[in-house]
């Protein structure tokens, strides 16, 4: 038994001292994260209107749209107000550093279409639309 034993706990010896062993390896320094905060709210009082509103954000550069999404139909009187905005936060696609127009489109049901549009310069990390309907 004790010649079984001897090899035995020395390859277990071996192997946890292996296992255990910790390879220090750098972490690589990743590049910020570029995001677009949308805000989107009311400061006026919509209570009345039940016409329908779709509201999209957007994110383009020069030579074309970066990213565009449609929120779904709500009435206008559901808007909410300053205190409890809708968010969305959007990273920008491939962390495009180029100068940007991001913003939000709307159209009302059967009265039109509108919008606010706002600018990220060139490598500013974080930027937040803010748009208060009116």
């Amino acid at each position: 038994m004790k010649k079984t034993a001897i090899p035995f706990l020395f390859i277990a010896t071996a192997f946890i001292t292996t296992a255990s062993c910790k390879k220090y390896n750098t972490v690589p320094a990743t590049a910020p994260v570029r995001t677009i905060r949308f805000d989107l709210y009311t400061e006026k009082d919509f209570s009345a209107d039940t016409h329908n509103i779709v509201f999209s954000i957007f994110i383009r550069k020069r030579n074309g749209e970066l990213f565009d999404s449609a929120f779904a139909p709500i009435k206008i009187k559901d808007i909410p107000g300053a205190a409890h905005p809708i968010s969305v936060v959007k990273t920008v696609p491939n962390n495009d550093t180029a100068e940007l127009s991001a913003g939000f489109r709307y159209e009302i049901e059967n009265v039109g279409v509108a919008g606010y549009i706002d600018t990220s310069g060139a490598g500013q990390l974080f930027k937040k639309i803010d748009f208060a309907f009116q």
